[in-house]
């Protein structure tokens, strides 16, 4: 598969496009000025405890405070804050992380306010981005993704991404994370990791370690609420957790962004360095590769496929829905079963497409065309399976039910993306409201009494919309006649269909237009 980054860099944003076989699959939009990113490390303080909630909000510098449930404290949160503390108080020196003698595990049932209290500075990261009208969702179970590995302070479980299949593979990266582990760190083994040698394993531990130890080392000259890490800009995310060998190439418009990156792909894969590129051409960097044509095509309320099979997408403050129609794709050899199949597993594709693109989160509901046969119900569901197995975010998929619904659930950690697709009316300036047609044949008439009466002009045309021009030609009492009974001479009207309706405009003996 041939897969390319295109990065789109201005002063607000940066626009991040992956494609696949030239197929854009990715949309991502990081903000210059976001302060709330997924994984960004905050020390926050307590400001209420909702024991109905079993949880708390956090000030963590946001409008609205950051939500913390029971649940996502970890089990080892009394370690965790006593460290905090002891860094908070310049004494984390005295006892080394590794040192710390772990408490006791929080039970799952218990009550967040035999843990936390009003008032108490507490370290947090940001689980998942400002949404709509709530704030920022945090953990205090902090995890730092590297290249190979992520690693989890005070833990000491290793677990391997389910997606490295061999057995002996998943028992030898066991061996060498075991052998390499410093002790109160877990860590969670990727699936880039597969086949890598220890000392690539080591170097993205050792970077790990040396990030926590960087957080602790500036507590004490810090006050809530306060930043203390900031992740990795969006770019080098995707870089991190998407490449590899498939990656062909890199495009960036800006040139410090494209040293940046470089940079970073030197770091994590020295060999891939020279697949970035910078692109100088005049042309935007979206329009040159074709990305805006296919954005314009694939966000908005209506998505067609080349075939004639087309998407509705509705979305709504609980769930999306996506409903499937067959357009005029209708195959006169097959049933109805089988036409109803085919374009079923063509908007399976599109659908995992259309999640992807626009990082549509929570619960989705796709209405697929009624199919009868089981066996053509189960090839859908598995055709669904693989196509969203290309998705990087945790997803459940429910089989049909017996109205042809699938369910999904698809983890939610950003703000949707979107991408208006619909322009601003030129005539209604967005109101949906225009002016009367009495206004506007009065607007015509001060017009040409000022042309005729101040500037002497003769031989007078109106160009409007056809509707006006009936208007203005037909009944008894037509404002033609009106007009050739005042001025003594006669106004000719043309209807232009390729003016809206609000829209006039003067010519004279020459056809050419009066500016006025």
């Amino acid at each position: 598969m041939n897969r390319e980054l295109i990065i789109d860099s201005n002063l607000s944003e940066v626009n991040i496009a992956l494609l696949e076989d030239k197929n854009l699959v990715e949309l991502n939009k990081e903000q210059t000025n976001n302060k709330f990113a997924v994984g960004d490390v905050f020390l926050g303080k307590v400001k209420r405890i909702m024991p109905g909630l079993n949880a708390a909000f956090v000030d963590v510098g946001y409008e609205k405070d950051a939500f913390l449930h029971y649940l996502d404290l970890g089990p080892q949160i009394r370690t965790f804050n006593k460290y905090v503390k002891l860094g908070l108080l310049q004494k984390a020196h005295l006892t080394s992380h590794e040192e710390m003698v772990p408490e006791k595990d929080i039970e799952k049932t218990g009550k967040i306010n035999q843990v936390l209290i009003s008032g108490q500075q507490i370290l947090v990261q940001i689980a998942k981005e400002p949404i709509s009208t709530k704030g920022p969702r945090i953990t205090t179970e902090i995890s730092f993704p590297g290249r190979f590995i992520v690693l989890l302070p005070f833990s000491n479980k290793i677990s391997i991404s389910q997606k490295i299949r061999s057995k002996d593979e998943r028992n030898r990266l066991k061996r060498l994370i075991m052998s390499i582990k410093p002790n109160n760190y877990g860590v969670i083994i990727r699936t880039v990791a597969e086949n890598k040698k220890v000392a690539e394993l080591d170097t993205d531990m050792r970077d790990l370690v040396g990030k926590w130890e960087s957080i602790i080392g500036k507590l004490p000259h810090l006050q809530a609420p306060h930043k203390v890490l900031s992740e990795l800009d969006r770019t080098s995310q995707i870089l991190r957790d998407v490449l590899n060998e498939s990656f062909n190439s890199v495009y960036v418009n800006d040139p410090i962004l494209y040293e940046e990156t470089r940079a970073y792909l030197g770091t994590i894969a020295p060999e891939k360095k020279d697949i970035v590129k910078h692109y100088k051409s005049r042309i935007p960097i979206f329009e040159h590769f074709g990305i805006d044509k296919q954005l314009r095509s694939s966000f908005g309320k209506t998505v067609t496929i080349k075939s004639g099979v087309y998407l509705i997408i509705e979305h709504t403050e609980a769930l999306h829905v996506i409903d499937i129609n067959s357009g005029h794709r209708v195959n006169k050899d097959n049933s109805q079963e089988q036409n109803a199949l085919a374009v079923n597993l063509e908007s399976a594709i599109e659908v995992a497409r259309q999640l992807r693109l626009r990082d549509m989160g929570g619960i989705i509901v796709v209405d697929f065309i009624d199919l009868h046969d089981a066996k053509n119900r189960r090839a859908l569901y598995q055709k669904l399976k693989d196509e969203m197995a290309k998705d990087r975010a945790k997803h459940t998929i429910l089989p049909p039910t017996k109205f042809g619904l699938i369910q999904i659930t698809r983890q939610r950690v950003r703000p949707e993306t979107t991408v208006p697709v619909l322009e601003k009316c030129p005539v209604c300036a967005g109101s949906g409201e225009i002016k009367s047609s009495m206004m506007i044949v009065d607007e015509i008439e001060n017009n040409l009494n000022y042309l005729i009466q101040d500037q002497n002009q003769k031989h007078l045309t109106i160009g409007v919309h056809p509707f006006i021009e009936a208007y203005l030609k037909k009944g008894l009492w037509k404002y033609q006649v009106r007009w050739f009974l005042k001025y003594k001479q006669w106004v000719n009207i043309h209807g232009l269909h390729d003016f809206h309706f609000m829209e006039y405009q003067f010519y004279d003996r020459n056809k050419e237009i009066i500016k006025h």
